[in-house]
């Protein structure tokens, strides 16, 4: 069972480039970036954990927000 902050991160490399997932277990909201894998592991983990907090912020402070396909978050 999956505790709160918990994050699971992802890993994909994509030609020069490394795609990184993160993903929060309890709501599955996930959020991606691409960037150099030559900045490192921790730094691109860091980016896309402060996206995910982004995403996940906005999305509690604008409910009703209509997505693709009209279901309401």
């Amino acid at each position: 069972m999956a505790r709160k902050g918990e994050v699971i991160i992802e890993f994909y490399p994509v030609g020069a480039y490394v795609k990184v997932s993160a993903i929060d277990p309890v709501t599955y909201t996930e959020v991606s970036i691409v960037g150099d894998p030559t900045v490192g592991e921790e730094e691109l983990k860091r980016v896309a954990i402060q996206k995910l907090e982004y995403v996940m912020q906005r999305e509690h402070k604008q409910p009703g927000i209509r997505r693709r396909g009209g279901s309401r978050i």
